[in-house]
């Protein structure tokens, strides 16, 4: 028996394939997964689905996205492999709910409908559904074994932590050791913040202030070449850059290139995968800077580099979660809390003040320190301020469309009023989770695999 090779499916998409030693894996929210194999063939495959069906014509050029669309894509590249009907089985998992729902939000059940959806495309078809877990509240992983034509669905995250394993926990003076211990965020990063507001800044200025500082400049040719931000290759220089991405790019990955560090300092503590809070950082930035376009209540820019650093708290607590793993197990499964209650109970403290903390320090501007400070409850924000709302709405559908690459659980009672504060209905929310770049799903850095704790 050969050892088995991962392979994350990602959002919107599916992988099909014969008998191999290999995993396929998709880490679960909001978003539905479906095995479906004919192990007499030897044939099958993993699909990860993001909505029920498109939310407009438009929606049609992406058809893996969606559970009426790519459901009999899926199913006859099975069919054309030698797949049978009368011998193939399902799996269906995930399908979270967004929120706690009302008779007036089943909009917000997007989860279950695509669930739904994708049950009745397989019953269309004969198939037998063999094992379902979909609803809840909180994130699993489905992986499908191609050599044993084995399918499981287990949870996401906490599934082998050691609850024997010690328990200690920080005390203030340590955290504010901690943020002192931080270096500055580089001078390049606040100027680039300076001039988005600056309409009439020149972009080739900001390139030769960028060349000055080199580990920025490295980062930022690094990040231009990377699949997330872009399919280029080959980009060899900051002008080279400028030249095939354009300024408004530029500006992101300059951005993106001098918090990297901060992220990489990171171990296994919050991050399920190598580079996850990373990773998670800049989709959330992504879908921020989407939805400040969408609905004009916010410079993009801006948005996008307060989703980028909304996190930013747990960096400096990342070092103290390893030692609280069994208290952190104990809070998420047993009492299901959502995670800044779980690090005020366990913590004494939780990231979102931290990372206040962290950004006065930086002498941020007071719109970029309120959306860390608040973007988990932004009713809560003391300049009323909708970019709060665009993080947190964005950290929401990031947490429950991209899971498995921290921990993360955001309360959603009061999702309906979030909406409403950037004139959005209950059923646009198909519309902001259709904005998500397709990027945003591009696999963590490294690996996808949740590190074993312990």
């Amino acid at each position: 028996m050969g050892i088995l090779k991962k392979y994350h499916v990602a959002s919107g998409s599916f992988e099909v394939g014969h008998t191999q030693p290999r995993l396929l894996q998709a880490f679960l929210g909001t978003c539905v997964g479906v095995a479906v194999f004919d192990a007499n063939a030897g044939v099958g495959g993993l699909i990860h689905l993001l909505l029920p069906e498109p939310v407009s014509p438009w929606s049609v050029d992406q058809p893996e996205k969606y559970a009426t669309t790519c459901t009999p894509l899926f199913l006859k590249q099975l069919f054309d492999q030698g797949a049978t009907r009368e011998n193939m089985q399902a799996v269906i998992a995930g399908g979270a709910l967004v929120g706690p729902l009302t008779s007036q939000d089943m909009n917000l059940d997007i989860g279950g409908r695509t669930a739904e959806k994708a049950l009745a495309a397989l019953t269309a078809e004969g198939i037998t559904v063999v094992q379902s877990e979909t609803g809840g509240f909180f994130t699993c992983c489905i992986e499908l074994n191609m050599q044993r034509w084995q399918c499981r669905i287990r949870p996401a995250g906490f599934d082998k932590v050691d609850r024997d394993a010690g328990e200690s926990s920080p005390v203030f003076p340590d955290v504010q050791q901690a943020i002192e211990s931080i270096r500055p965020i580089p001078q390049v990063a606040l100027k680039v913040l300076r001039i988005i507001k600056d309409e009439s800044y020149r972009i080739d200025k900001l390139a030769e202030e960028v060349k000055k500082d080199q580990v920025i400049s490295a980062r930022t040719i690094q990040l231009c070449n990377s699949a997330m931000f872009t399919k280029r290759r080959d980009v060899v220089s900051l002008d080279h850059a400028l030249v095939f991405l354009g300024q408004e790019l530029f500006i992101k990955l300059v951005i993106s290139a001098a918090v990297q560090s901060y992220y990489s300092q990171s171990g296994n503590g919050y991050s399920l995968c190598k580079g996850g809070l990373y990773h998670h950082a800049v989709g959330t930035a992504m879908i921020a800077e989407k939805i400040a376009g969408m609905t004009d209540k916010a410079i993009p820019g801006i948005a996008y580099t307060a989703g980028l650093l909304h996190d930013i708290g747990k960096v400096v607590l990342d070092q103290y979660i390893a030692g609280v793993y069994p208290m952190l197990y104990r809070e998420f499964q047993d009492r299901q809390s959502e995670i800044i209650d779980v690090e005020t109970r366990v913590l004494g403290m939780d990231h979102a003040r931290v990372g206040e903390l962290l950004a006065k320090k930086w002498s941020l501007p007071v719109s970029l320190t309120d959306a860390i400070r608040f973007h988990h409850w932004p009713e809560e924000s003391r300049n009323n301020d909708p970019l709060t709302t665009i993080v947190y709405l964005a950290d929401l559908l990031m947490s429950r469309f991209h899971p498995g690459l921290e921990l993360e659980r955001m309360g959603t009672d009061h999702l309906a009023g979030q909406l409403a504060r950037l004139d959005l209905a209950p059923g646009q929310l198909c519309d902001l989770v259709d904005l998500i770049p397709g990027s945003v799903f591009e696999p963590a850095m490294e690996t996808t695999e949740p590190p074993i704790h312990g």
